[in-house]
């Protein structure tokens, strides 16, 4: 039920984020230096932003989002988060998310639907992030599709949609 319930709101939101990202380019893909996936420069933000999604205490949001029409949807309340101080205001959402985590890391997998179109590229990337939380391990799988747009010689996020399609949980063993 859990799970069937989470692929319904994932799908939604992704239907969602796919509407409002109609009007943008879009793009895909770990780094690879050819045309269909993004290459190192363009996966920049996303490493950026994955490292300071894993560190749960402490760390300084970097700059990876675009300056103006940031949108993200995400999985925690209220799920979309644009408009000015949209990085801000996910970020206070994001560390409250995962305040009772432990152990972040995430792995990507190949970029799938990789485009680009002069200073705006878009790709899904499957994710899995895996961690603790009190009792258990946990793994989830995933799609984050990434809009980016390239400024003054830099690409920024402009635009990301998480949707998890698979979760697991690990009771912990007592010694």
């Amino acid at each position: 039920m859990k799970i069937a319930s989470g692929i319904r709101r994932a799908f939604s939101l992704l239907v969602l984020l796919s509407g409002l990202l109609l009007s943008a380019q879009l793009l895909p893909s770990p780094p690879s230096d050819s045309p269909d996936g993004p290459n190192e420069a363009m996966m920049a933000p996303v490493t950026a932003l994955a490292r300071y999604m894993a560190q749960v205490d402490g760390a300084v949001l970097p700059s990876v989002f675009a300056d103006d029409g940031l949108v993200i949807v995400e999985n925690f309340p209220p799920y979309i988060f644009n408009g000015k101080n949209a990085a801000e205001h996910w970020a206070a959402g994001y560390r409250k998310h995962v305040e009772r985590l432990g152990e972040l890391k995430c792995d990507f997998a190949k970029a799938h639907d990789f485009d680009r179109s002069g200073d705006r590229a878009y790709f899904v990337l499957p994710t899995t992030w895996r961690g603790l939380q009190p009792g258990s391990r946990f793994e989830e799988h995933g799609a984050w599709a990434f809009v980016l747009a390239k400024s003054s010689g830099q690409w920024r996020i402009i635009a990301y949609g998480w949707g998890a399609n698979d979760e697991t949980d690990w009771p912990m063993k007592t010694p």
